[in-house]
């Protein structure tokens, strides 16, 4: 096994990598009524508009080094390498962003890619995986429905891999190495912090689709033993769409449970099952889970550009979900709930740009109101307080 760090490491010797930027908003920080707000910006990342390929890319190393019996930390050169020996294509089922990022390293290392895509995801969405040289196939289902024939079709070919960021029984290896790359943006926000003198956040808010980004922040900053002098860890809030929000279902239910989905435009979250491995981390590690219908999303989004954050509406959850949760009607009870008051710092993991779309965002329509249930319903460690947001 590689050692703590190596998904860092690899990262960096990715051609075109930086760390992305951590914006200070004292605008949010001001309407939100906490100390700072900072927003993590994957709007560009490795030349794509979204983190998704800080996991793709280290999951398919991690695949190529296994296949070529290497062992230690894969470096770029080494898994070109690997590829090379032999054809192999690269599955995967996706919404949007993950797709895109598993076309693009296949093109980076002369490899194939098939990627599957539900009804749901736009047209454009799908085009701009095709141009990164993928054979892409839509299916009139959803997106569960997708990832079972992407497995389907790995499963019944030896020359192909299924790289999928959810994780069932029998199939977990993978989605933790995908959760193990993206652990290379949090090691980033550390980083940062410790560069401005800034202490821990006070709460993390991220938007969730199967869980797996929010099992990568719950596993570096729940973890962390409060006490000597030590920050307590950060509250961690996750944020899904009112009609997908299979996080939320699965904590008031006490365990897993897959939800219908329609359409949303966070098509990036539009996830109808949390990813098995990710669920022990979402039930003993979230603080809170809130859902916003995409009238918030679409403001967030107009709000921070005028802010010059570029975001499409799965990134611009983020922020609707911080105002659905520290705003509105029962707000001073949950900001209780979430232990966040004037001096707290809030990071919004903005996980895509508005390059992700392709299209301009509707105007926003009204000012949303959150509604939200303010008692602790999971018997999750730490107690998460469930709340649901709503637009009027």
């Amino acid at each position: 096994m590689p050692p703590p760090g190596s998904a860092l490491a690899f990262h960096a010797g990715l051609p075109g990598y930086l760390p992305t930027p951590l914006v200070d908003l004292p605008a949010l920080a001001a309407e939100l009524g906490v100390a700072r707000v900072l927003v993590k910006d994957e709007s560009s990342r490795l030349g794509l508009p979204a983190f998704k390929i800080l996991g793709a890319s280290w999951a398919i190393a991690r695949l190529l080094a296994r296949r070529a019996g290497l062992d230690g930390a894969p470096a770029l050169a080494q898994i070109k390498q690997a590829a090379a020996v032999r054809s192999l294509t690269l599955v995967t089922a996706t919404d949007g962003n993950h797709g895109r990022a598993v076309a693009r390293m296949a093109g980076m290392l002369g490899l194939d890619a098939y990627v599957i895509v539900p009804r749901g995801v736009p047209a454009h969405a799908a085009s701009a995986i095709a141009a990164e040289g993928a054979r892409v196939t839509r299916v009139d289902g959803t997106y569960d429905q997708a990832v079972r024939r992407a497995a389907a079709y790995a499963a019944s070919r030896p020359d192909a891999e299924l790289v999928q960021d959810l994780a069932w029984p029998g199939y977990e290896e993978v989605p933790g190495w995908i959760v193990e790359g993206y652990a290379t943006l949090l090691h980033e926000i550390d980083a940062e912090l410790a560069a401005r003198g800034l202490a821990q956040p006070g709460m993390i808010v991220v938007p969730a689709g199967v869980g797996s980004l929010a099992q990568a922040v719950i596993a570096r900053y729940r973890s962390r033993p409060a006490g000597d002098g030590a920050p307590s860890p950060a509250t961690v809030l996750s944020v899904e769409p009112d009609g997908a929000a299979c996080v939320l279902a699965s904590l008031l239910a006490g365990g897993p449970r897959t939800v219908p989905t329609g359409v949303t435009i966070m098509a990036g979250l539009n996830c109808g099952t949390p990813s098995g491995a990710a669920w022990p981390y979402l039930r003993a590690g979230l603080d809170a889970a809130v859902t916003v219908g995409d009238a918030a999303a679409i403001r967030a989004v107009a709000d921070l550009a005028r802010l010059g954050v570029s975001s499409g509406p799965s990134g611009a959850a983020a922020l609707a979900g911080a105002r659905a949760a520290l705003t509105g009607p029962g707000s001073s009870r949950r900001r209780s709930d979430l232990g966040i008051d004037g001096t707290s710092a809030v990071i919004l993991l903005n996980t895509e740009g508005a390059a992700a779309t392709g299209k301009p965002m509707p105007a926003a329509a009204g000012k949303p109101t959150s509604a939200a249930a303010g008692k602790p319903t999971s018997a999750a460690a730490g107690k998460p307080t469930s709340a649901a947001g709503s637009e009027v």
